[in-house]
């Protein structure tokens, strides 16, 4: 497959960031900004600059994880499956459609105030003649626009430098520094002001993560990538701030209240020169060009982009192939564009400026909202394939705050853009349930978050029937003859410290004399299967070194490599289509610290027909010594028979320890309960009694002085308390030997 020379330096990535997002938030925004907030106007920027920093890095993030995936449509969609895919993407096709809407305004204010006129519909004519020539630029591919526009961005940035230092010299002190216009007169703003404001100016800084969709052509995408999004933020946010300050600083608010062209209207408040032409100032129609320029690059990058949207949704299978049809001479997406267009052209005759600023800002909310959740769902459920070359700092909390503060400006913006994206919602799901719901994909969330994490907040269970009809369609999908009479199952993940040692595990504990190792890998929904059935050369190798074991221990063990879409699905199928003793994997023995759990292990624990073994690998490669720690409970004889087997299969000896409170005196009828099992159970075993306050810290000095800790679940103990931090989990975490986690069915 072909792929994009990566030719973009840091700098380059940094002009892209900053041209994403300089347009119509400095050119057309601050004056309506400022109708509601003043001279505060800079604070707004900042703040909102500040709660979009959470996007910024979680798309990075998500960048460098899929680099070649397309954009924020696809990260949504990845997450929470086709249906959120739907609307994220109409939603995002929307917020678009608006920008280019309010940019086109922007465009035909500065071309007639040059031109000395005031008219709110042949603004909104200029607007449109301009969309139509971006309409046909992307009909036949403007490859050689993008230069042009750099340059145009370079020039207008330099422009407002120059203008941010004469408007230093010549601000009116005796404005006040949070004034705002209110009936005619000034006033102090107040905070619900500064907090529409800022939820307001959020579609200045729409354009920040725009970058992310071209990480595949980025020169060390892992440092560039987020590097150059995050200082360009830091850029145009020092221009907003900058430059706002000296507009209010510079300009009435009465002049700027409802100001569509207030860069314009600030040029000619500073005197920078009053030579003209024809009567036409050319300062003020300099800045005038450049300001069309800028925004009309905006529109054109909006309508790409936008067009891209219901193209990729066309491929996808989530609208018609209408949608994704090509002109056969210019290779474009004519109906896409055509169709955005016309959207584009109805926002601008039939919304509001006002109006269509605030949906579009609300729009690109909710998408930094989703994109935040969406770091958050692909981390916690641990997908095998999802390993971002870059993770945000701070997680999750810089996402949550990105999160809690998207949905607090939301609701500021007020009713209208609620409904709005509650319509969306709406639309996306019929759309969905219309044109895609037989697309055979499923997002991360319900291969890893639906099964495993979200029953643990009262998720009810299966009925009998249901599971029954679940083992029926999985057997379906995999080789009957995989593990069918095997006593037990090792699934190798590719994070094993020893495949070797976990399959001996297996082996010491299992009946049968029978293991099915196998290599699974998990790939995109988006990957077909079929570009795996090659053996990679890791497969090779495992299946040598198993053969090697196999001869060697005297043991049978088959191993077979799969390949699958979803992980837990997969061990499961396994785990059902066989009668083994046994489902054995790799453990890191950490407990979950998200919303998710980070493994499968949960689910697992909840529907497997097989007892489960867990196990930490902390680097042990001789078991000569091995320490078994048990609770009282119902099972302490099965899991004493469990440790003798470890220990004939490698010839170790057993130490039974029990750990009791440093009051307890109960010790010497402890001990002979305990000798009297093992004796029940033909076992030669040391008993330890040690009282302590602190058993897990007990534990972990004393396996220091073992080579393999076997820790037993009680059957108190559910698996949700041992998930989340109950006893064992702590045990396992701190134990200075290698762990085997044992939970057995009923």
């Amino acid at each position: 497959m072909k792929k994009l020379e990566k030719s973009l330096s840091l700098p380059a990535v940094i002009a892209i960031g900053i041209g994403g997002m300089l347009g119509t938030g400095i050119f057309v925004l601050p004056g309506l900004a400022a109708t509601k907030v003043g001279a505060s106007l800079w604070l707004a920027y900042l703040i909102a600059a500040i709660c979009i920093l959470p996007a910024a890095y979680s798309k990075s993030e998500l960048a460098t994880a899929m680099p070649s995936s397309g954009g924020t449509y696809v990260y949504i969609e990845r997450a929470f499956g086709p249906l959120f895919g739907t609307i994220s993407g109409l939603g995002l096709w929307i917020a678009l459609v608006l920008k280019c809407a309010f940019a086109l305004v922007g465009i035909g204010a500065y071309v007639l105030v040059v031109l000395d006129m005031d008219s709110a519909a042949v603004t909104k004519s200029v607007g449109l003649g301009f969309l139509f020539l971006v309409f046909l630029l992307n009909i036949v591919g403007a490859k050689k626009a993008g230069s042009f526009q750099s340059y145009a961005v370079l020039i207008a940035v330099l422009v407002l430098i120059a203008l941010f230092v004469l408007g230093i010299q010549n601000m009116d002190q005796a404005t006040p520094f949070f004034a705002k216009l209110q009936d005619d007169t000034v006033k102090l703003a107040g905070y619900k002001e500064l907090v529409f404001a800022v939820a307001f100016v959020y579609l200045s800084y729409s354009g920040v993560t725009k970058v992310a969709a071209i990480a595949e052509e980025i020169k060390n995408p892992n440092k560039n990538l987020p590097l150059g999004m995050i200082l360009s933020l830091f850029i145009i946010t020092a221009i907003y701030i900058l430059i706002s300050f000296v507009l209010t600083a510079n300009v009435s608010l009465e002049e700027l209240a409802n100001n569509y062209n207030p860069i314009h209207t600030l040029a000619l408040d500073l005197n920078i020169s009053s030579f003209e032409i024809n009567e036409i100032h050319v300062v003020g129609a300099s800045i005038a060009f450049i300001a069309v320029l800028t925004l009309l690059s905006t529109v054109n990058a909006g309508v790409l982009a936008s067009s891209r949207f219901p193209f990729a949704m066309s491929r996808d299978g989530l609208l018609p192939e209408f949608w994704s049809q090509v002109h056969k001479k210019f290779l474009t997406p004519i109906n896409t564009i055509a169709i955005t267009c016309i959207a584009i052209a109805l926002v601008v005759l039939f919304l509001d400026v006002f109006e269509i600023a605030k949906l579009a800002s609300a729009f690109k909310v909710m998408m930094f909202v989703s994109v935040n959740l969406a770091v958050i769902v692909l981390r916690e459920t641990a997908a095998q394939w999802y390993q971002p070359k870059y993770k945000s700092p701070l997680y999750p909390w810089i996402q949550i705050f990105g999160i809690i503060s998207g949905i607090f400006f939301l609701v500021f913006l007020g009713m209208t853009p609620m409904l709005a994206i509650f319509g969306i919602f709406i639309l996306g799901a019929a759309i969905y349930y219309s044109y895609g719901k037989n697309v055979m994909r499923s997002g991360v969330l319900k291969n890893y978050g639906h099964r495993p994490a979200l029953s643990i907040f009262g998720k009810k269970d299966q009925s009998k029937t249901e599971i029954a009809q679940d083992i029926k369609t999985a057997s379906s999908k995999l080789d009957p003859k995989i593990a069918s009479d095997a006593g037990a199952i090792v699934p190798l993940l590719g994070n094993e410290t020893s495949p070797e040692m976990l399959v001996e595990m297996a082996a010491a504990i299992q009946s049968k004399n029978k293991i099915q190792a196998l290599n699974i890998t998990e790939i995109p929904n988006q990957t077909d299967l079929d570009a795996f059935l090659k053996d990679s050369p890791i497969e090779n190798s495992l299946k040598r070194r198993l053969s090697r074991l196999s001869d060697s221990q005297k043991l049978t063990v088959d191993f077979e490599a799969v390949v699958t879409h979803e992980l837990s699905d997969t061990i499961n199928q396994l785990s059902s289509q066989s009668s083994c003793e046994w489902l054995v994997m790799g453990w890191d023995g950490r407990p979950t610290t998200g919303i998710f759990i980070v493994n499968p292990i949960g689910w697992l624990l909840a529907n497997i027909n097989s007892n489960l073994a867990l196990y930490r690998d902390n680097g042990v490669r001789y078991v000569g010594k091995v320490l078994l720690a048990l609770r009282p409970g119902r099972k302490d004889k099965n899991f004493i028979g469990i440790a003798k087997n470890v220990c004939e299969y490698f010839g170790a000896s057993l130490t039974l320890l029990h750990v009791v409170p440093e009051t307890s005196a109960t010790t010497e009828t402890i001990k002979h309960r305990s000798e009297e099992k093992l004796k029940q159970s033909e076992v030669d075993a040391n008993v330890l009694i040690i009282k302590s306050s602190d058993p897990v810290e007990t534990i972990a000095e004393t396996s220091a002085s073992y080579d393999l800790l076997i820790l037993g679940t009680p059957e108190k103990d559910n698996w949700i308390k041992v998930l989340f931090g109950g006893g064992q989990d702590r045990f396992t975490e701190r134990a200075a030997c290698s762990v085997l986690r044992i939970t057995l069915k009923d």
